[in-house]
């Protein structure tokens, strides 16, 4: 199934990629490193589908029906992966429910299924198809990477049957999951991964021990792999990284976008800045569903693709370095231009502050001047925000909401004709999911009033230099940035100072959507 289903979709058509144009023209270069293990690069690819669905997923079909409807999706696949292969690209990931699509009963969806072994076997289906029943989606996608000559990422249902005495076997007797397969080069099934955190996925079952699967390549290292929602949570995405040789991650997603915070490629690019690694994230592209956003991202560059308004599927494919350099986090303080060193004076004579019905009170030690615009609420994503207005051509402000407390020092070359504001959420978010987060965000208002503050925005003018900090409780803080058109920014710094996490920027390419310290306290789900 798919994710973030919270939230307005958007309703302006977009279209867009990033720099796609300059990942296809370093192409032919890189074709002629990608062969030597020791390359500083490698080339990938990852699809979004324009998804061939069943017209009804309730109806019981046969096993021949199922198959006749996903191999038109595999014909795609295999169309994609032949062109890939052209381009000397290396790795494809492929979308979650890319193949047999979605919103199935737990019945209706059985026929769809693949057979999968309990324990993972050394099997190359391409070369032995009938070494088990059931294993025809898996036997065209051993082939696609066999012929391609590249790893092959996909996701599809499979089955795994089990007995009356294991206490975990539901009553029908099968195990059904939403499963990652891995295949090498040479079309062996090299590994494959079981969602763990399904998202309303009736036809799925949690598995009862959560997957943490890596798989070793030639020409990158060590790989991770997870799935859609799985990227908000501890288990498996985080405790994947724990593993320091683990630099890529491939992100099969069915992905539903969610302005102002959590658009597909805005959550795909936090996640690869916060962890410092690189994400081959493949969508599914269902425009009327709010599907699209898919790209391959690194900490300090992203190629995308994310597009509203036509049906087109789309192949990105761009050369990925093979050690992802991340954004300086460390200590900062060399970095002494005016505007930061007023930044680094604010915290070292930060005032203990405390949140008293709707004021805020300080102690009397302040060194600076601190705006006092009139807060107020309004919903952001189904989370009751606390906000102040950001209304004057530079400032500093300040907004508190439970322990947490977000700060916003900014200058603006000129007003626009637009509000924004700076808000704060600190509490478990209970609608289509339930996770504690903190927030910290500076969002584009849909209107003048502040009741239009946390909409769904996609188009901005207001420009701005700022440092966004807080003092958050969890060292999982994603910086979310978008700028108008959904184009991706990199922040300037994104890291620690005396126990605040921020954010920095310069300079921004259009005008501010969002910009956004996301933080998880996975302990508190």
């Amino acid at each position: 199934m798919f994710c973030i289903m919270s939230g307005a979709i958007s309703k302006l058509a977009l279209f867009l990629f990033g720099w796609y144009a300059l990942a296809l023209g370093i192409q032919g270069k890189e074709r002629c490193v990608a062969d030597h293990h020791e390359a500083d690069h490698y080339v990938a690819a990852v699809y979004e589908h324009h998804l061939v669905s069943s017209p009804n997923p309730l109806a019981l079909v046969s096993r021949k029906q199922a198959l006749e409807l996903m191999n038109q999706n595999l014909d795609i696949y295999e169309q994609q992966v032949m062109t890939a292969a052209q381009k000397g690209v290396q790795i494809i990931v492929f979308p979650e429910d890319g193949i047999h699509g979605f919103n199935y009963t737990r019945t209706s969806i059985y026929p769809y299924l693949d057979f999968m072994p309990s324990q993972l076997v050394r099997w190359n289906p391409c070369l032995q198809p009938h070494r088990f029943n059931d294993t025809e989606v898996l036997h065209r996608l051993s082939c696609m990477a066999m012929k391609g000559k590249m790893f092959l990422v996909a996701n599809l249902g499979t089955k795994q049957p089990c007995l009356s005495s294991d206490p975990g076997c539901p009553r029908d007797g099968r195990y059904q999951f939403n499963t990652d397969v891995v295949f090498s080069s040479n079309g062996t099934l090299v590994d494959y991964y079981r969602k763990h955190n399904l998202y309303f996925e009736a036809a799925f079952d949690t598995p009862l021990q959560v997957d943490h699967v890596t798989f070793e390549t030639p020409f990158a290292g060590k790989f991770g792999v997870f799935t859609c929602f799985d990227i908000l949570f501890f288990d498996p995405a985080v405790r994947l990284l724990r593993d320091a040789e683990v630099k890529h991650i491939v992100y099969p997603t069915a992905w539903m976008n969610q302005l102002p915070l959590l658009a597909a490629i805005e959550i795909q690019k936090a996640f690869a800045t916060a962890f410092g690694v690189n994400i081959l994230a493949a969508n599914i592209h269902h425009p009327s569903l709010g599907m699209t956003g898919s790209g391959i991202h690194t900490p300090l560059t992203s190629f995308w693709y994310h597009n509203m308004e036509t049906l087109k599927d789309h192949l990105i494919i761009a050369q990925v370095p093979r050690n992802p350099l991340g954004l300086g986090t460390g200590n900062t303080t060399g970095n002494m231009d005016p505007f930061h060193s007023e930044f680094l004076k604010i915290l070292s004579g930060s005032p203990h502050c405390e949140k008293d019905a709707q004021e805020i009170h300080c102690n009397e030690d302040a060194k600076w001047n601190l705006d006092t615009p009139p807060t107020f609420h309004s919903e952001m994503m189904y989370d009751d925000f606390t906000l102040v207005p950001v209304w004057e051509k530079e400032g500093y402000l300040q907004v508190c909401s439970n322990s947490l407390c977000c700060y916003l020092l900014y200058t603006r070359p000129a007003l626009s004709n637009e509000l924004y504001a700076l808000g704060v959420f600190d509490g478990l978010h209970t609608v289509h999911g339930t996770y504690y987060i903190q927030v910290c965000a500076l969002v584009r208002c849909g209107g003048l009033g502040f009741h239009t503050c946390g909409q769904d925005i996609t188009e901005a003018s207001g420009m701005f230099e700022f440092h966004l900090w807080g003092n958050f409780s969890s060292s999982s803080i994603f910086p979310l940035f978008l700028t108008s058109g959904m184009t991706l920014e990199t922040p300037d710094q994104f890291g620690w100072e005396n126990d605040h996490c921020f954010l920095r920027k310069n300079k921004l390419s259009s005008g501010l959507v969002t910009a956004a310290l996301y933080g998880r306290l996975y302990e508190r789900d």
